[in-house]
């Protein structure tokens, strides 16, 4: 059994989706990012790991030469100089008394707390040694402190306050961390960029796609795998044009050589005796006919956008269109102007526009046609009927090529389900968008919209 290739993501790979964000682009910050700050985290923890190990190493050498240096010169001085020799002796984490310390902490004799200080204090005693006996004890308070006994040869109390503590960091690290983030946020923002740029430039030429071949082809250069995409890119849109003239090839000829049968066919009725069967030969061939032409149409709505885009008076345009259907005495009503011309495909609006009334005369018998100014800029043609509207779940399946509401498919009520098809493909081919829906109080409305700047008249 072949492994279904479409299936449906796993609620584990949805939940986990779920936390990532949208765009490719957050999300390839997110990890080039979420590395790179846990590489320059480790890189750092590391490093401030080996300065402490190196500082707690000097801090236990320079108090292991200190104290004997310092220890041996106060027990070689007459008493009354000591004193003066202390502030001398004095260093950052640690300095002599000579007196018995802290009395209260001496009294508790608790032995250091931390492994340092404990190592610190066995150092002091071995570089003492037999000759300078000594005891350390704990000082209670705020940060790691303790103190170490001892007499010297002529009996005076001698004690070394001890505080151990590394080197502090340096004032300018925080600034050269910050440096450091706001360089790895501006390599991620460049390396993101790099990787979505052409994406994004690929994703707007396929919006513009067309079937004709007419649509923005991208310039080959970049990496060799962005090269590489474009090139195919390139390559699929031109077998997609030369796909299509194919189609229209195929359709053009088949129509020609339908025509040639047809056209026997109504000959030879149109000798055939007054009938009913000749009547129904007669409706079958027109029939024939017309959805011939209405294939050749579809085909060739695909290409539209080979027509030359011109300046044209909206407003005449289409009150001529309406003229047209009012001298064959067909309903049709037109309101509304815009102001100053517009730049559109005048052959393809026409068609447009057309399919559009006739499909309102043909389920409503009436079509009420109107123009006006689009809030959202350009121009809006709005088409509305009173007839039976469109289910709503089937508004979107009536653009598609021969689809009909009527499951009976009789062309008398159905049509051929080409002729909304067709305007949809052609307002496609001129940049319009074309949208349908249900009026209020029952009945269709068609909006076209024909996007782009209206030149102001003169």
């Amino acid at each position: 059994m072949n492994a279904n290739t479409n299936a449906a993501p796993t609620p584990a790979a949805r939940r986990g989706s779920r936390w990532l964000p949208r765009t490719l682009a957050s999300r390839l910050s997110l990890i080039l990012l979420s590395g790179l700050l846990i590489a320059h985290a480790l890189s750092f923890g590391l490093l401030f790991y080996e300065r402490y190990t190196a500082a707690t190493s000097m801090l236990m050498s320079n108090l292991e030469q200190d104290v004997v240096v310092a220890v041996n010169l106060l027990d070689r001085l007459p008493p009354q100089e000591r004193e003066r020799w202390l502030p001398l002796l004095r260093r950052r984490t640690f300095h002599y008394m000579l007196d018995d310390g802290a009395a209260d902490a001496a009294a508790r004799n608790e032995p250091p707390v931390s492994g340092t200080s404990q190592d610190m204090a066995a150092m002091i005693a071995s570089a003492l040694g037999p000759r300078y006996p000594t005891r350390a004890n704990a000082v209670p308070g705020d940060g790691e402190h303790f103190q170490v006994h001892l007499k010297l040869s002529d009996g005076a109390a001698m004690v070394i306050d001890v505080r151990p503590s590394v080197m502090p960091l340096a004032k300018w690290l925080p600034y050269v961390l910050a440096i450091q983030l706001a360089l790895l946020l501006l390599c991620t923002w460049a390396a993101v960029r790099l990787t979505t740029r052409p994406l994004g430039r690929l994703a707007k030429a396929a919006e513009t796609l067309h079937p004709a071949g007419e649509g923005e082809r991208l310039p080959v250069g970049g990496p060799t795998e962005v090269a590489q995409a474009i090139t195919a890119f390139n390559a699929m849109q031109d077998r997609i044009a030369h796909y299509m003239r194919e189609r229209l090839q195929i359709l053009a000829a088949i129509s020609h050589d339908l025509q040639t049968p047809i056209t026997r066919m109504q000959l030879r009725a149109e000798a055939m005796d007054e009938s009913s069967e000749r009547d129904k030969m007669f409706d079958d061939l027109g029939q024939m006919q017309h959805l011939v032409r209405e294939g050749i149409a579809y085909a060739r709505s695909a290409h539209g956008a080979s027509e030359p885009a011109v300046r044209i008076d909206l407003n005449a345009f289409l009150d001529s269109l309406v003229c047209d259907y009012l001298d064959t005495d067909r309903p049709v009503t037109f309101a509304g102007r815009v102001d100053g011309p517009v730049t559109t495909r005048p052959h393809a609006l026409r068609r447009i526009v057309g399919n559009l009334i006739d499909n309102a005369i043909h389920y409503a018998g009436a079509a009420e046609l109107e123009l006006d100014h689009d809030p959202a800029g350009g121009v809006r043609i709005q088409v509305r009927d009173r007839g039976p509207g469109i289910p709503q779940d089937e508004l979107g399946k009536v653009m598609q090529p021969f689809y009909r509401l009527e499951a009976s498919r009789n062309r008398s009520t159905g049509g051929t389900g080409l002729g909304l098809a067709i305007a949809q493909q052609l307002a496609e081919s001129i940049g319009a968008t074309l949208v349908l829906r249900n009026r209020d109080g029952g009945g269709l409305e068609a909006i076209l919209r024909i996007a782009g700047p209206i030149v102001a008249a003169r």
